[in-house]
C-alpha cells in the first residue's frame, strides 16, 4: 500500500539530476551546443533576472593527462561535456541544477541560505517501518519515469554530430544504473575495435569522488520523488560479515529455493529487470546500452572464486587502510603502491598496500563476493546492495579525510588517468561537479554517518576540555611567570621613583631614558615554559 500510494507523487515530484537533461535533448541544443534552460521561477536561462546563474562557456582543464589513454577525440567522454555543450548554466552562490533551480548539497531554503548535515545510518539500526520505507522508495524509484533527463543511445557520430538526436526515457532507478555503466564503458573505435583500458569512475583518483557525488545525486532524486526531504541512503558495515547480511527477504533479497543464482520470489526485487550488462554485445556492434531489459538480477554470494577473494573485509583491513597517509601515488591507477585510494578500492593488498590486480580487497571483495550482477563493474549498480555497499565505502573515505585532514592540493591536478584529474568534470553529470569539489569533509555537503558522528554530549565544557586540561599541566609555571612579573614590576616601579626623585629639577623632556638600548634586550617580562 505505502509504494502504491507512493505512486501519486509522481506529477508533483520531479528527479533534476542525472545524464542529459530533457530540455537540452535536441537539434538545437546540440548543434548550438548550448544546454541553458530557462528556471521555472523567473523563466530567464539559468535564472539569470533572480541573480542565480548565467549562461557561460565551459572552462575546460588544460593539465596533462597519464599515459593510459593513447588517443584523442575519438571518445564523446574526453573532455566532458565539450562534445555535446561547450556552454552550461554557471551558478551562484549556493544554488547549483543545469538551470541553477536547485540548492548546493548541504544547503536548503529558498534562497538556499539555510545549512543542513543530514545522518545516513545502519540499515540494522531502522526501524521496521524505516526499512519498509527504504523498500519501497526503491522499488519507486524503479518504477518512475524520470521527468527531467533522457539517456543517449547513441554516440555523437551516430546522431550526426547532433543533427539527428539520439535520446530515450529511463526511470529514476535505471538512469543512475545507466550513468554508472556510461563512465565506465570501454571506448569504441570503430569497426570491431573497442579500447577497455579507460574508466571515468574507477581504477584511479575520482574513485571515491565520483561514487560521493553518484550517492548525493541518487540520495536527492529519491527525496524529490517521495517528497521526503529527510530522507538518507542506508549503510551496510560489512566488516567482519561472515556472510551476506543483507541477503534475506527482510532486506535486500534472499536466495531462489531451487536456483541459487537469482533471488527469492518472496523479494520485491525479483521481479526487477537488469540493464547496460551485456558490453561484449555493444562493442561487437558499436553501440550503447539503450536500457533495454536484459533478465533478472542475479546474486549468488559466497559461491565467487575464493582464490581472488577469500573472504569479506575485515576490521583490520580497513585499519590498515585508513592508516595510509597518501591518497594517490606512482601511476595513479590500479597499480599504484602505498595509495589510500587504490587499497581502498581494492587493487591493492589491504594488509601492505602493494598493488596486486589478481587479488579483491575491501571494495572490490564484495562486489566478486556477490557473484552475480554486482561482479560486473559496468552493471553493477542494478543490485540495490551497491547503494548500501557505496554508502559504507563513502564512509570510510570521510573517516580518512577527518584523520589526515588533507589540503585539496592533494588529490592530482595532473597526470592522472583521464577524467580523473582535480579540476576535470566527472562524466557524465550535468550539471557539472569536478572531481576537486568533492575531496573534502561530508558535513559541509550535508550529510554525515551515524557511527562517526560526536558523543551527544556536545557542549562547550566539553570543546574546551582539551584547552583546559593543557592549562592545568602548565598551570605551576603560569603562577611562576605571575609571579615573577610581579616582582619585576615592581622593582622597575621602585627604580623609576628613585630617579624622578633624584632630578626633580630636570625638565620631562630632558629627561633620560630609564634604560639604555644595549640594556633592554636583556629585560625578559616573560617566563619561557
Amino acid at each position: 500500500m505505502l509504494l502504491f500510494a507512493l505512486g501519486f507523487l509522481l506529477v508533483i515530484f520531479q528527479p533534476s539530476t542525472g545524464q542529459f537533461p530533457r530540455v537540452c535533448a535536441n537539434t538545437q541544443s546540440l548543434l548550438s551546443k548550448e544546454c541553458c534552460p530557462p528556471w521555472d521561477g523567473d523563466g530567464s536561462p539559468c535564472g539569470e533576472l533572480s541573480r542565480r546563474g548565467s549562461c557561460q562557456n565551459i572552462l575546460l582543464s588544460q593539465a596533462p593527462l597519464g599515459p593510459q589513454f593513447p588517443f584523442s577525440g575519438v571518445d564523446d567522454r574526453e573532455d566532458w561535456p565539450s562534445v555535446f555543450y561547450n556552454r552550461t548554466c554557471r551558478c551562484e552562490g549556493n544554488f547549483m541544477g543545469f538551470s541553477c533551480g536547485e540548492c548546493k548539497f548541504g544547503f536548503s531554503g529558498l534562497n538556499c541560505t539555510e545549512r543542513q548535515v543530514k545522518t545516513r545510518r545502519n540499515i540494522f539500526q531502522l526501524t521496521a517501518s524505516e526499512k519498509n520505507k527504504f523498500l519501497a522508495y526503491l522499488n519507486l524509484a524503479k518504477n518512475t519515469p524520470s521527468q527531467d533527463y533522457v539517456i543517449a543511445t547513441g554516440t555523437y557520430i551516430q546522431m550526426n554530430n547532433g543533427s539527428n538526436p539520439m535520446f530515450r526515457d529511463i526511470n529514476v532507478y535505471d538512469l543512475f544504473v545507466w550513468m554508472h555503466y556510461y563512465a565506465s564503458r570501454d571506448t569504441l573505435l570503430g569497426g570491431s575495435s573497442v579500447w577497455l583500458d579507460i574508466d571515468f569512475a574507477h581504477e584511479a583518483p575520482g574513485f571515491l569522488p565520483w561514487h560521493r557525488v553518484f550517492l548525493l545525486m541518487w540520495e536527492r532524486q529519491i527525496q524529490r520523488i517521495t517528497g521526503d526531504e529527510n530522507f538518507t541512503i542506508p549503510y551496510w558495515d560489512w566488516r567482519d560479515a561472515q556472510d551476506c547480511e543483507v541477503c534475506n527477504d527482510e532486506y535486500m533479497g534472499g536466495r531462489h529455493p531451487t536456483n541459487p543464482n537469482l533471488l527469492s520470489p518472496a523479494s520485491i526485487f525479483s521481479s526487477w529487470q537488469v540493464i547496460c550488462t551485456q558490453s561484449e554485445e555493444y562493442n561487437s556492434q558499436q553501440s550503447l546500452c539503450n536500457a533495454t531489459s536484459e533478465g533478472p538480477i542475479r546474486r549468488n554470494p559466497g559461491n565467487n572464486d575464493k582464490s581472488r577473494t577469500p573472504r569479506l573485509p575485515s576490521s583490520a583491513d580497513v585499519e590498515f587502510c585508513l592508516s595510509l597517509t597518501q591518497y594517490e601515488s606512482g601511476p595513479m591507477d590500479k597499480m599504484a603502491n602505498y595509495s589510500f585510494r587504490n587499497t581502498l578500492e581494492g587493487f591493492a593488498d589491504p594488509q601492505t598496500a602493494i598493488s596486486n590486480p589478481a587479488q579483491s580487497g575491501l571494495h572490490n571483495a564484495l562486489h566478486i563476493y556477490m557473484n552475480g550482477s554486482m561482479s560486473q563493474v559496468q552493471g553493477s549498480a542494478n543490485d540495490p546492495i551497491f547503494v548500501l555497499h557505496h554508502a559504507f565505502v563513502d564512509s570510510i573515505f570521510e573517516r580518512w579525510l577527518r584523520r589526515h585532514r588533507p589540503m585539496l592540493e592533494v588529490y592530482p591536478a595532473a597526470n592522472a588517468p583521464i577524467g580523473h584529474n582535480r579540476e576535470n568534470y566527472m562524466v557524465p553529470f550535468i550539471p557539472l561537479y569536478r572531481n576537486g569539489e568533492f575531496f573534502k569533509p561530508s558535513r559541509e555537503l550535508g550529510y554525515d554517518y551515524e557511527y562517526l558522528q560526536e558523543p551527544a554530549l556536545q557542549s562547550f565544557q566539553d570543546f574546551l576540555t582539551p584547552y583546559l586540561q593543557q592549562a592545568r599541566q602548565i598551570w605551576p609555571w603560569l603562577v611562576g611567570a605571575a609571579v615573577f612579573g610581579g616582582i619585576v614590576t615592581a622593582v622597575l616601579t621602585g627604580l623609576t621613583r628613585a630617579c624622578r626623585k633624584k632630578k626633580g629639577g630636570t625638565s620631562s623632556e630632558i629627561q633620560p631614558l630609564l634604560i639604555e638600548s644595549e640594556d633592554y634586550n636583556n629585560i625578559s617580562y616573560q617566563s619561557n615554559f
